[in-house]
């Protein structure tokens, strides 16, 4: 564990704060609380590259071979730690001392993990062993490999678990995921994913909006956006994050991204709450 008397913050997300591989704390602005992150790409390779990503050294590709006792080792006993010993005094704020979820996120995509159903199952039964089946363990993904079996077996395992996924969606035109995300993709094949992801396992849409130069997202691309929320059927959908710049990008990028004000995220909010979907808004 960290000897030091650093608080966290929800400006640092540093994956190395415990000095572990696979386990990681963060204060969560979105969950309201400690987050313990199981990062299945410490190599910091994603399959996506979103200009507004925090890891430093991103790289393309995918998860490598996961050490499943290291990570389930590591897991047992920084749970015992912030329930039985004296982490949550030291490094947490005092608003914050509570477990809000354990959360699949990191330095890439951890759908990538060719063993990531086998995982899934292993941190449900940590949880539940540890007496916290209360907490919500939650998935947050770009959705790219949801029509991979394996992918589907673990969506299925987390909902049997109470768990839920948060899927990104920043845009709704090829462009968009061009120039927000780095990928080549059709908003269609997206939206499938998503509306397939949410058959699966109770999901939420996560949306990051930003000013870029200075401009800020276009009634065009707003409405491209509401177009693929359509696609994929508001109705199975159990809401929307929508969040801006809370910490610098670490990507080439950076340069050109700026933080959109709280109320021109609540505009957008509400173009979508007129879908019918919940919005929570993180400025």
């Amino acid at each position: 564990m960290n000897s030091s008397q650093q608080m966290l913050t929800v400006s640092d997300h540093n994956r190395s704060f415990i000095h572990m591989t696979y386990v990681y704390p963060v204060v969560s602005r979105r969950a309201g609380g400690v987050s313990v992150g199981i990062n299945l790409n410490p190599n910091n390779a994603c399959n996506w590259h979103c200009a507004y990503c925090q890891v430093p050294g991103l790289v393309r590709g995918a998860a490598p071979e996961i050490d499943l006792a290291q990570l389930e080792g590591e897991l047992r006993s920084f749970l015992d730690e912030l329930l039985h010993g004296s982490f949550m005094a030291d490094h947490v704020p005092p608003e914050a001392q509570v477990i809000r979820d354990i959360a699949f996120s990191g330095n890439g995509e951890p759908t990538s993990s060719k063993a990531f159903a086998e995982i899934v199952e292993r941190v449900v039964a940590i949880r539940d062993v540890a007496g916290l089946a209360a907490v919500p363990i939650r998935l947050i993904t770009n959705g790219s490999l949801v029509d991979r079996p394996y992918v589907q077996k673990a969506l299925q395992s987390l909902a049997a678990a109470g768990g839920e996924v948060w899927f990104k969606l920043d845009g709704g035109r090829a462009e968009e995921f061009m120039r927000i995300n780095g990928v080549d993709l059709a908003p269609e094949a997206h939206a499938r994913r998503l509306a397939l992801c949410a058959s699966l396992c109770p999901t939420w849409v996560q949306t990051c909006m930003v000013r870029r130069d200075d401009e800020a997202p276009s009634q065009a691309m707003i409405d491209a956006y509401l177009a693929a929320l359509d696609l994929a059927g508001p109705g199975a959908l159990r809401g929307v994050h929508l969040y801006g710049l809370a910490r610098p990008s670490l990507q080439p990028e950076a340069g050109h991204l700026q933080r959109l004000a709280l109320d021109e995220l609540e505009q957008i909010a509400l173009r979508i709450k007129e879908k019918g979907l919940t919005v929570v808004v993180s400025p």
